[in-house]
C-alpha cells in the first residue's frame, strides 16, 4: 500500500523516496546517517589539514620526474572545476585535467572547462577525449526503452570508466575526484538513482539495443574498486572532504578567478541531464533529485529549509525550456517527440526488472560501512 506522505521536519526528503524511516520527531534517517556517520569522521580542521598535507606530499613524491603526478577529471561543474583551481594554485600538483565529450555539455561548461585550462596556463595538461557518439546514443535509446528512472547511467558510466580506465592505461595511480560531503551528504535512493552496475548496463543494451557496444568505454563497480586498486595501485582521493568548502564560496571564487558562469541546479551543465533531472524524472516517476542536493546543503547549514522547501514548490526549470530540450534530445537519439512521449506514458520499471548485481554490491558497501570506508547512505 501507497505510504501517506510525510517529509522530515529537518531536510527536504520525503517519502517520494519509498525506503525512508522517520523518528518520533520526524526526522529520517537520513540526517541520522549524517549525524552519526558523516559528521563524526568529516575533518576539514587541523587534522584534515594534517591528512591533506600527507597526501599532497605522497602525490608529488610520486610524480617526482613525471609530467603529471595526479588525474582530475573536469566537467565544467562547480564541484570539478574548484577542485582544479584548488589543486593547482594552492596545492602545487600537477594534474592532468581530463574531459570527456558525451555530445551532450552545454556551450556554458565548455566554456567553463576552455576558461579554466586556459587561466591555469594547462594547456599542456589538458586531454578531451570524445566518445563514439552513436555507441552512446544508442545505449540511452535502450535506457529510454527500458522505463527506468536513471537515465544518466550510461553517460555517468562512460564519463567516469573513461577516467579511470586512462589512468591505469597511462600509469596514473592518484585520481582526485571533486566529490564531498558539503554538497552530496545526503545521496539519492536507488530507487531514483541506481548504481553503475555493468551488468544490468550490459542487460538493458541486449533487450533494447541496436549497435555493439565495441568502443565505448566500459568499467564494473569491483574493476575500478578492486583490480584497479589492489592490482594496479590507483588511489581515490576527494580533498573537498578535507578542506572547508561551501559552494557558494567557491562560485565566488570560480567567478573571480576564471569568470566561471554557473547554472541553475547542480549536473545542468549537460543538455541531456538538465532534462532528465528536470523533467523525466519527477514528470514520470515523481522523484526530484533537488530534494537529496538541497537536503545536503541543508545539513551543512549552506541553505535555509524554507528556501528549499520554497524552491521545491516550482518546477525544476522553465517547462517551454524542458519541451525544447525535448525536441532536440529526440532528434539527436533518433525519437519523434510523439515516440518519446508515448515512451514516457508506458509502465514504470525499476533496476530489479533487469539483470543486475545488486545484492553483491550492497554486500560489498555493507562491509565497507562495517569498517568505516564508506560512511555515505546506500540503499
Amino acid at each position: 500500500m501507497k505510504r501517506a506522505y510525510q517529509i522530515c521536519t529537518r531536510c527536504a526528503m520525503d517519502t517520494s523516496d519509498s525506503l525512508i524511516k522517520f523518528d518520533d520527531k520526524g526526522v529520517c534517517d537520513h540526517c541520522h546517517n549524517f549525524d552519526n556517520n558523516i559528521l563524526p569522521n568529516w575533518h576539514t580542521d587541523e587534522q584534515g589539514q594534517r591528512q591533506l598535507d600527507a597526501i599532497v606530499d605522497e602525490i608529488k613524491a610520486y610524480g617526482k620526474g613525471k609530467k603529471y603526478d595526479c588525474i582530475i577529471g573536469l566537467s565544467g561543474g562547480i564541484d570539478s572545476s574548484y577542485l582544479a583551481y584548488y589543486a593547482i594554485k594552492k596545492l602545487g600538483l600537477r594534474p592532468l585535467l581530463y574531459s570527456v565529450d558525451t555530445g551532450w555539455n552545454l556551450p556554458v561548461a565548455v566554456e567553463n572547462t576552455q576558461k579554466i585550462v586556459k587561466t591555469l596556463r594547462a594547456e599542456d595538461y589538458f586531454i578531451e577525449e570524445v566518445v563514439n557518439f552513436d555507441e552512446l546514443a544508442d545505449l540511452q535509446r535502450a535506457y529510454f526503452k527500458a522505463q527506468v528512472p536513471y537515465q544518466d547511467t550510461p553517460q555517468d558510466h562512460v564519463i567516469f570508466a573513461a577516467l579511470y580506465n586512462y589512468a591505469v592505461k597511462q600509469g596514473i595511480k592518484y585520481v582526485l575526484t571533486g566529490g564531498n560531503y558539503s554538497t552530496e551528504c545526503v545521496r539519492e535512493p536507488n530507487e531514483w538513482v541506481y548504481w553503475n552496475d555493468l551488468r544490468q548496463i550490459k542487460d538493458i543494451h541486449k533487450r533494447f539495443g541496436t549497435i555493439p557496444l565495441k568502443t565505448l568505454p566500459m568499467c564494473s563497480m569491483f574493476k575500478h574498486r578492486l583490480y584497479y586498486r589492489y592490482f594496479k595501485g590507483m588511489k581515490i582521493i576527494k580533498p573537498l572532504n578535507l578542506i572547508t568548502y561551501y559552494k557558494e564560496d567557491a562560485i565566488k571564487t570560480l567567478k573571480q578567478e576564471f569568470d566561471w558562469q554557473p547554472y541553475k541546479n547542480k549536473h545542468y551543465e549537460s543538455r541531456f541531464t538538465r532534462f532528465y533531472e528536470g523533467y523525466w524524472l519527477p514528470k514520470k516517476f515523481g522523484y526530484d533529485k533537488r530534494r537529496a542536493h538541497f537536503s545536503s546543503l541543508i545539513l551543512t547549514c549552506q541553505m535555509d529549509r524554507g528556501t528549499a522547501l520554497n524552491t521545491l514548490a516550482e518546477p525544476p526549470y522553465d517547462e517551454m525550456l524542458a519541451m525544447e530540450d525535448m525536441v532536440f534530445i529526440c532528434n539527436k537519439l533518433g525519437f519523434t517527440v510523439d515516440e518519446f512521449k508515448d515512451l514516457m506514458a508506458q509502465p514504470n520499471k525499476t533496476f530489479k526488472d533487469y539483470k543486475n548485481t545488486y545484492e553483491i554490491i550492497n554486500l560489498a558497501i555493507k562491509v565497507a560501512r562495517l569498517f568505516g570506508i564508506e560512511r555515505m547512505q546506500y540503499r
